[in-house]
């Protein structure tokens, strides 16, 4: 939504005024706890969602190959242990389909849906001071007045679209990866081209590959990439995982990105190097993200070590494509390994092997334009194509809110503001925006660094602990003072500073989206010292903010 439509809702027909203490902005992983958590505190809730059903990623992310990277027995609730006995994965890397009839699960056993508006597209949300409410807006005419405003939005939810001259020139199909239609699309026979090899692009190209005429991927960076062991689940894998529901549940609170493994390895410094080795090639083996957060701390602030883990990951991936020409293409050598988000794959470098598959580097020759046939690079190369899949990414933790019009004290603009400099306390609130609460948002892990249900669930449950405060005190709002945004903001960039993730290009630190302030987007201090500064504020009786 550019910036005229959003200041124009004022001139919208209202058809209807609604009442509640609480408001929610979507219905996915966090959005389905918030209502449920509200609800159980006695208010009267009501989440809102622009799609036809729950699952937020899990139900707009459909493309070919969506898949969890994260083990499942981790990507889920803890809220109740009667719920996670009731449920059976099929496998420890769960299929799109399978996540969203989990999230239809708990939607379903929670008789959530009957307080989720759907269809429904949020405009503008507008603080008002003498009432000390918010005004919500909808594109259904909708009026909503309520005490609190919660952003369960979600991190990776706002593709970043129109980036190239000449997309609507294209006479092929054109799919975007996370607005991908509910039919299948048929590929048989034709010419497709996947623009960005990021997580989402590597399952599409390896899921594709086989189905195509010819397949053309257009790559500005190399990702690491990490072989997937993924297995299917037999009754005693599930039962013996459900026994360790409580021990797993407190692994991953007190983890350092949100999993049941952590750096317990030791200092990279004090191993010899067989040891270092074994580590590396156990975690390799294992198939899964621990190889990244579940080694060696210093793989994330000590450049030396980060290189030799590097240099081990370039090895691993060379071995399984050999070609030299592929392996410079490939294997990435310009950054480290873990400075940027790390894959899983099931095939996706043998998939350059097939005789069908082309890649094209557009960090030598970029995508000047679209054509009416293809995509044009500016070496004047024009890479014909039936159909043209963009894997391209998002406007990561912020697209969200500021595509919409939210204004707190003295008509302050998040989107204004947001746009100057990357500003929160805890990743929960702003600064002259009173009653609104954030999940997924910049400056708290949950914006990049935490496996998502772990993080969302951690703010779910803090942001309704504060409003059950609020709530018995009967007071009116809460807010955090400007000193105490700054200290938060000092802190997470000294903790952004000491880490190898804040000198790397990527969608970690805004890199990706034009103009966007630059600062890592999410807290490197780690999942476990968040929850202990956001537990310790809480503890204290939020004596720092403002409470009216």
């Amino acid at each position: 939504m550019n910036n005229a439509t959003a200041r124009d809702t004022s001139a919208l027909p209202i058809h209807t005024v609604h009442t509640y203490d609480a408001v929610i902005i979507g219905a996915g992983i966090g959005g389905l706890y918030q209502l449920y958590k509200l609800r159980e505190a006695g208010l009267k809730v009501l989440a809102i969602d622009a799609g036809t059903g729950v699952g937020g990623t899990w139900y707009w992310n459909r493309y070919p190959g969506a898949r969890v990277d994260s083990p499942s027995h981790v990507y889920q609730y803890w809220f109740s242990e009667a719920l996670n006995n009731a449920w059976d994965w099929s496998e420890r890397f769960p299929a799109q389909p399978e996540t969203e009839r989990y999230l239809n699960f708990v939607a379903d056993r929670f008789d959530l849906r009957k307080d989720i508006q759907f269809s429904t597209r949020v405009l503008s949300c507008t603080f008002d001071e003498d009432k000390a409410r918010w005004q919500v807006v909808t594109d259904q005419g909708s009026l909503i007045d309520a005490k609190y405003l919660i952003s369960c939005a979600g991190t990776l939810s706002t593709p970043l679209k129109n980036l190239f001259e000449g997309e609507q020139d294209f006479q092929g199909q054109v799919y975007h990866t996370a607005r991908w239609p509910k039919q299948p699309v048929d590929f048989n026979g034709k010419r497709v081209g996947v623009v960005g090899t990021g997580a989402t692009g590597i399952q599409v190209v390896q899921t594709i590959a086989p189905q195509v005429a010819s397949l053309t991927v257009f790559q500005r960076t190399a990702p690491y990439t990490i072989p997937m062991r993924n297995q299917r689940y037999t009754d005693q894998d599930r039962a013996k995982l459900k026994t360790r529901f409580h021990e797993i549940k407190a692994l991953t609170r007190n983890s350092f990105v949100g999993f049941d493994f952590d750096f317990n390895h030791g200092s990279y410094h004090d191993a010899t190097p067989q040891d270092r080795r074994e580590v590396l090639e156990m975690l390799w083996d294992d198939g899964s993200l621990a190889l990244w957060a579940g080694s060696y701390g210093e793989i994330f602030n000590d450049e030396a070590v980060n290189k030799e883990v590097s240099a081990f990951v370039r090895q691993k991936m060379s071995e399984r494509i050999k070609d030299p020409a592929l392996i410079k293409q490939l294997v990435p050598t310009d950054y480290g390994f873990g400075t940027r988000r790390v894959p899983l794959d099931t095939g996706y470098l043998e998939t350059f092997l097939r005789p069908n598959v082309q890649i094209v580097d557009i960090k030598a020759a970029p995508i000047e334009r679209i054509v009416t046939n293809g995509v044009q690079t500016a070496d004047g190369k024009v890479h014909e194509l039936d159909v043209l899949i963009l894997a391209t990414g998002f406007d990561a933790s912020t697209g969200a809110l500021t595509q919409i019009d939210i204004r707190g004290r003295d008509g302050q603009l998040l989107r204004e503001e947001w746009s100057q400099d990357l500003r929160t306390t805890l990743g929960l609130m702003v600064h002259k925006f009173p009653n609104l609460f954030l999940t997924a948002a910049p400056l708290s892990p949950g914006a990049a660094l935490c496996n998502a249900p772990t993080c969302l669930q951690h703010q779910v449950e803090w942001i309704t602990d504060c409003i059950q405060f609020l709530q018995a005190g009967e007071r009116q709002s809460i807010e955090p003072t400007l000193t105490q945004q700054d200290q938060w903001v000092a802190h997470h960039d000294e903790m952004a500073a000491s880490s190898l993730l804040a000198k790397t290009r990527s969608w970690y630190t805004g890199g990706n989206v034009a103009g966007k302030p630059k600062r890592l987007l999410a807290y490197a201090g780690g999942v476990n010292v968040y929850r202990e500064h956001c537990d310790a504020v809480a503890a204290q009786g939020y004596a720092d903010f403002r409470i009216n």
